[in-house]
């Protein structure tokens, strides 16, 4: 897509995640995906306290910028997803083990899905960010029994592996909800039709 100066716009989705690319690919955008080096741990225990979908901005736009720097002339989409349970935090299971206490401790409480984007471009030799935006979700887990838990991560392990709040709502992940509030795309990781606005204003995109 060319901008007002006649320039293509090329755009750089600063993740290797499906679900991310794949609401882009239907939506009809063109990118390449290229992963962030990023340290998001670090990033996370900088902002301890802060609320949900702050971290979650915050992770989309230190995304992007990481990337921006050696994509000078790209326009950089970093995403970023978070959930929060009664104040906590909880990051993708670094086990199957790990997955199951959370499942356990999510089970009949209500789920917080922050999830946020951002965009980048360098200027002046600097990463600067040109929008960014966070959404919520609110998904209210039911009860689940240690055989449905069991059954769900033999069925789900290691794919889960790779998500924040242990589903994938696409797939078996929609059972574990008996009612969700919010945005169907913030659910999936990404607040998909606000990006989309900011790409027609960033001439990525047809306005």
């Amino acid at each position: 897509m060319s901008g007002d100066n006649g320039q293509t716009t090329a755009l750089i989705l600063a993740s290797k995640s499906a679900s991310r690319r794949a609401m882009l690919d239907a939506a009809g955008v063109p990118y390449e995906a290229v992963p962030a080096d990023l340290d998001e741990r670090a990033v996370e225990a900088r902002m301890a306290g802060a609320p949900g979908g702050e971290v979650a901005e915050a992770l989309s736009v230190a995304k992007a910028e990481a990337l921006a720097r050696h994509h000078p002339h790209a326009l950089v989409l970093g995403s970023d997803s978070l959930v929060v349970v009664e104040g906590r935090r909880f990051d993708k299971p670094a086990s199957r083990e790990e997955a199951r206490a959370h499942l356990a401790f999510f089970s009949g409480k209500v789920m917080e899905l922050h999830s946020a984007a951002a965009l980048v471009r360098m200027s002046g030799g600097a990463a600067g960010c040109e929008w960014s935006h966070a959404a919520c979700a609110r998904l209210v887990v039911r009860k689940l029994s240690e055989r449905f838990i069991d059954d769900y991560l033999t069925r789900e392990w290691p794919a889960i592996g790779h998500t924040v709040g242990c589903f994938r709502i696409e797939g078996p992940g929609v059972q574990l909800f008996e009612r969700i509030e919010g945005d169907h795309f913030t659910v999936l990781g990404m607040p998909l039709l606000p990006v989309l606005g900011a790409l027609r204003e960033q001439g990525v995109l047809a306005a």
